[in-house]
């Protein structure tokens, strides 16, 4: 199993790179959305 998920790792570091700056972003845009309310 740990032979697998090394595996699938590395066929698709492309795509987990991707994902994870596309959930950083989301969690950006949530954290600006939240506390700009707060300033006005």
């Amino acid at each position: 199993m740990a032979q697998e998920l090394k595996l699938v790792m590395h066929r698709s570091r492309d795509t987990l790179v991707a994902d994870a700056l596309g959930a950083a972003s989301l969690m950006l845009l949530l954290f600006v959305g939240l506390w700009l309310p707060g300033l006005i």
